[in-house]
Order: structure tokens, then C-alpha cells, then sequence
């Protein structure tokens, strides 16, 4: 990928709403170049900016899921899964044999979550739940290692004035007004404040400070919908790691470190940790589990996936369903 679409998607995944003015400065090039380079990005490599609720804060628990199907099912099931609001990272995995992804439910009705989900998607044989308990990578760092092609002058002049999201920042809740921003923020996170006004019925102060409010308390980030192919790591690969307890954060904060892993999260279940491994192809994904992982104290077992293919990431399901490795977003 050329140097310009990888500054110009690193700037996005440090804030995803900053001004295209704001980011031409920034790189040095004027707004038109931004602009043109962001369209055609939009268009042929389906990125969007979409924006997510930080869980815990607003009652929301994340389950991992491990899913089976009967034979010959697994494709169509996971489409249904993709096709539903509370799902993300729907990836078929071990030669598609079961279906990896997670649910996010509503504190109120989380323990039950994946039996709901198993009573309503005919075809599921089984399901391996496990909840999310500390988030070490993801969100908002996900593409950090992929996407470094700005300096640090650079990235210091872009970070929004917001801190990053955190599982124990304190619980907002949310009002009608939020749900009306959210959703279309959901569809794409840098919707005009003009744009969420008139969708919300309100003055665009209102929009403005409602979402400064939700980003300033940890509620609200956003993050990019791109194939992480574009990004120069072609496959991806579910690790599950049993980890003893006392080395537990100290594992999950190598592994936030490393810059294959783009997701690493402890959980409840018969494994303690969880990650997402991006390697440009097995002889890598080799080395990094000897030397790398293996290195690592505390680890007593590993589980590996090849993941076949993605059909869902962070955003809904929509155009470009025939892309070659799963489907995209538009």
C-alpha cells in the first residue's frame, strides 16, 4: 500500500473523527489529496470509521464465542450470526470447521446470552462461551504496530483530547438522545455534526457536546473497518492460552506489546487468555509461537485456529460481499 493511504489510515485510527483538514496539515499535503485518498479508500478497500460504545461502562458484558455447527452448516450460520447487531468478529476458523466471535449482551441478560443465541440459530450443535473479563489489546489499539507510519510529532498532533477507553472508567448512562447518535455513528463514525443534528432533531451544539461528554468518559471510541490483508499481515490465527493466575497480567501485557497480536483479552473458561494473531504466513506464525509466546512465563498450554475467513468485523454486514477471504462493510 502506498505511504500515503497507510499515514492517512494510521491518522484515522488515532481519532477517527479529526477533520480531513486537520489531517492534510498534519501529513503535509492539501485536503484535496486527503479527500481523494479517503474516497477511494472507502470504495475499494471498504474502510470505515465506526463508532463503539465502550462496554462496561454502559452495562454491557462481551462474551468469546467457539461455536459448532452440524455438517455442511457452518458457512450459513455464520452469515446469521454476522447478520446480527450484537455480534463482531464473525470468523469461520480451523478449515471452517466452527465459528469464532463475539457477543455483546445487555448486563441484565449476560448469563444467558449464548443459551438465547443457541435456541435461535438452527444448525448450532454446540457453543463454548467464554465471558471477557480485561481487555489488554483491542478496540482502538487493534491496527496500532500495523499502522505506524506517522512520527511521533505526527501521532502527538492528531490524539484526540480524550483519554483512551478503559473497563473501569465509571457507568454512564445513556439517554434517548445517545441511542439516536450512537446508531448512526454505528453506521459510520464520522457522520457530520450537522448530519447527527438533523437525524436527532436538535441543535448541533447538542450533538457536539453530547458526544464530547461520552468520549471524555470513557463511553464512546471509534475504530476502522478495513481488511487487515491491506495492512501487509494476510493471515489471522485464535490463540487460546491457558495462563496460571499470578503471571496472568503480566502475559496479557507482553502480549498487548507484541506487534503481531491484535487483540488479547483474559476470560472466564477452560483457557484464561485469548488473542489474535496477524502473520504474513506459517513459517512466521511458527517462530512467533516458539520463540515469542513460547518465551513467555506463566503459559502451561496453547490452542491455535487458522481463521479461513472473516465475515464480520466491527461494523454491519453491507456491500462487497463477494470480496475474495470473506465479505466487507460499505
Amino acid at each position: 500500500m502506498e505511504s500515503l493511504n497507510l499515514r492517512l489510515i494510521h491518522a484515522l485510527q488515532i481519532d477517527g473523527r479529526a477533520s480531513l483538514r486537520r489531517i492534510a496539515s498534519v501529513l503535509g499535503v492539501s485536503e484535496q489529496v486527503v479527500a481523494r485518498r479517503y474516497a477511494a479508500l472507502c470504495e475499494s478497500a471498504g474502510l470505515r470509521v465506526i463508532g463503539r460504545l465502550n462496554p462496561r461502562p454502559v452495562g454491557q458484558t462481551v462474551w468469546a464465542l467457539r461455536v459448532q455447527s452440524a455438517p455442511g452448516a457452518s458457512l450459513g450460520l455464520a452469515r446469521a450470526l454476522a447478520a446480527r447487531e450484537d455480534t463482531r468478529w464473525v470468523q469461520l476458523a480451523s478449515g471452517a470447521t466452527e465459528i469464532v466471535c463475539h457477543l455483546v449482551a445487555h448486563r441484565d441478560g449476560a448469563q444467558d446470552a449464548p443459551v438465547q443465541l443457541l435456541d435461535r440459530l438452527p444448525g448450532v450443535t454446540s457453543i463454548t462461551a467464554q465471558r471477557v473479563l480485561r481487555l489488554f489489546k483491542g478496540g482502538p489499539t487493534t491496527w496500532g504496530a500495523l499502522t505506524c507510519a506517522l512520527d511521533q510529532d505526527q501521532r502527538d498532533a492528531l490524539a484526540p483530547a480524550f483519554a483512551p477507553p478503559d473497563a473501569r472508567s465509571p457507568s454512564v448512562e445513556l439517554t434517548e438522545l445517545d441511542h439516536v447518535l450512537l446508531a448512526a455513528l454505528a453506521r459510520d463514525g464520522r457522520t457530520t455534526y450537522a448530519a447527527l443534528a438533523a437525524e436527532a432533531r436538535c441543535h448541533e451544539s447538542t450533538v457536539r457536546r453530547r458526544i464530547a461528554h461520552l468520549r471524555a468518559a470513557g463511553a464512546l471510541f471509534f475504530v476502522l473497518d478495513i481488511d487487515e490483508r491491506l495492512l501487509g499481515s494476510p493471515t489471522t490465527t485464535a490463540i487460546w492460552m491457558s495462563v496460571r493466575p499470578a503471571h496472568l497480567a503480566a502475559v496479557g501485557a507482553a502480549l498487548a506489546e507484541h506487534p503481531e497480536v491484535a487483540y488479547a483479552a483474559a476470560t472466564t473458561g477452560r483457557t484464561d487468555l485469548l488473542a489474535s494473531v496477524l502473520c504474513p504466513d506459517d513459517e512466521y506464525l511458527y517462530d512467533y509461537l516458539t520463540d515469542r509466546l513460547g518465551a513467555l512465563p506463566g503459559i502451561d498450554a496453547v490452542e491455535t485456529a487458522p481463521v479461513v475467513r472473516t465475515l464480520k468485523r466491527v461494523g454491519t454486514v453491507g456491500r462487497h460481499r463477494n470480496r475474495p477471504g470473506g465479505t466487507r462493510r460499505g
